[in-house]
């Protein structure tokens, strides 16, 4: 796929189509008026005899046009004029991308109206175009047998409405689009696959040919052994009731000044989650292959920063393995020990996540890092407080957590911030270990996290909670592709300080 700026004429802009809105009140766009003055008032015509409305997201395509050297139109409605924003634009832009899939047009320009300049700048607007045009291109890796639908034709996008000033800044922001859409496919890829291809053995696998990708890159894999060297007692004991052997992943990118102090993002990675001994329901178990979203997010936020040789020092790390029932799986009431020397009751083995997690934030330790974020689908509660919408962001640096969730909306991936108080970490006193696992159902998320601050005291940490974000279930069922765009834009910014 290429990406560029066109900033002469519209009529004369290299594409096969040109994509322009109309608003719900029939007005055209600058846009619009721009090009409906060359092809004889077609557009205008269009919209008097009421063929298009202007609703948002509503398209319909003009062919054999003449006046202009694209042969195409698309009229995209952009809903009421004053209403636009960054959300109303994006919808708009979708709904374009998608019809214009249905087609065999390669190249195409987009002259939607967009937002005023505070909302999206020149680089916000190439950075949106190229992340939203790569995820709409993106295409399930399935495994069915039936012979593949072709690829889409289309292969060149041009930006056009940028001013001399701006070419900069546009590029800058279609440059960094397409690196986010190289971390979305790398996710979502990673996520959709089944748990019998999906190993903790592929993960790791998949982590060195990232590396191999980039020249900034430098890759570890853990064996079993490795980890027991490590004693990472809470994270072999999930690990225990498989077949499968764990994997523990450390991939750096290397792209600051040396000794300096990196960021490190944390990833769960339960290839399969059946709950252990603490069996699921079997309604909705087959989802249990996304538990390793918080993995695939980590190693997708590497590939975004050797694509883009950020200037910064950063490490991922990675706890893979399965959590399965079997006569060697840890039993509700086993009391086992954390690479930190803190010992942990098991009270439910479905609370599995934030075992593995503990072990690998205490191994975060030893880069001394400037911040450490942990990545996982760690809690249904979550869902229950946030639904699908927010990913929830808890920590015990306010400054850190206030970063995230401004990232978040900066990069439409939106977050929201639970309060993480001592409080919920008392309620994780066991009568026989240091901590218990679980803490009832009451506040269950965040008595998650405050379980894995117990391992982050002395680091500035944060925790992200995915549960609800990173998947859809049902009909629908695959990845979201979320959170690399809020992960993109904190290390983006990090990156630029």
């Amino acid at each position: 796929m290429r990406f560029e700026v066109w900033t002469r004429a519209l009529a004369a802009a290299p594409v096969d189509c040109l994509i322009v809105g109309v608003f719900d009140n029939g007005e055209l766009s600058d846009g619009a008026r721009e090009i409906d003055a060359r092809i004889g008032r077609r557009l205008s015509a269009a919209v008097k005899r009421g063929d298009f409305a202007g609703r948002l997201a509503e398209t319909q395509l003009l062919i054999d046009v003449t006046g202009i050297r694209a042969s195409r139109v698309l009229l995209v409605g952009q809903g009421t004029k004053s209403a636009l924003d960054r959300k109303t634009w994006r919808r708009a832009l979708q709904a374009a991308i998608a019809a214009l899939l249905r087609t065999r047009i390669a190249r195409v320009g987009i002259a939607l109206s967009r937002p005023a300049t505070a909302v999206m700048d020149d680089y916000r607007l190439g950075r949106s175009v190229a992340e939203f045009t790569a995820a709409a291109l993106y295409r399930t890796n399935d495994l069915k047998s039936a012979r593949k639908p072709k690829l889409p034709a289309l292969n060149q996008v041009w930006v056009t409405g940028i001013g001399a000033s701006g070419v900069l800044g546009a590029r800058r922001g279609l440059k960094q689009g397409e690196a986010i859409g190289v971390g979305n496919r790398t996710l979502r890829d990673l996520a959709n696959l089944p748990s019998n291809v999906c190993t903790p053995s592929y993960l790791a696998a998949e982590a060195k040919r990232i590396a191999k990708r980039y020249r900034s890159m430098r890759v570890r894999v853990l064996d079993l052994a490795a980890i027991k060297r490590e004693k990472m007692g809470c994270f072999l004991a999930v690990a225990q009731g498989s077949d499968q052997p764990p994997r523990f992943i450390i991939l750096q990118h290397r792209g600051g000044k040396p000794g300096a102090a990196p960021v490190v993002l944390v990833g769960k990675g339960i290839t399969f989650d059946t709950g252990g001994i603490s069996l699921k329901d079997p309604p909705g178990m087959d989802e249990m292959k996304f538990d390793m979203t918080g993995a695939a997010a980590v190693l997708a936020a590497l590939a975004v920063a050797g694509e883009l040789a950020l200037p910064m020092n950063l490490i991922g790390l990675v706890a893979a393995c399965e959590n399965m029932p079997s006569g060697r799986a840890i039993k509700p009431g086993d009391i086992v020990t954390s690479a930190s020397g803190q010992t942990v009751e098991i009270l439910n083995t479905d609370a599995e996540g934030r075992l593995i997690l503990c072990d690998a934030l205490h191994y975060a330790r030893r880069f001394k890092p400037a911040a450490v974020v942990d990545i996982a689908t760690l809690t249904g509660a979550c869902v229950v407080a946030l639904g699908a919408h927010h990913t929830g962001v808890m920590g015990n640096d306010e400054e850190l957590a206030r970063q995230l969730v401004e990232c978040g909306v900066r990069a439409d991936d939106r977050a929201w911030q639970l309060p993480l108080t001592e409080e919920y970490g008392e309620q994780l006193k066991s009568n026989f270990a240091d901590m218990a696992n679980v803490a009832g159902r009451d506040g269950g998320a965040i008595t998650a996290a405050a379980f894995l601050g117990k391992y982050t005291r002395g680091l500035r940490w944060a925790h992200m909670d995915i549960a609800g974000t990173a998947y859809l279930g049902g009909a629908q069922k695959g990845s979201t592709g979320r959170p690399i765009g809020l992960l993109a834009e904190f290390l983006i910014r990090r990156a630029a300080r």
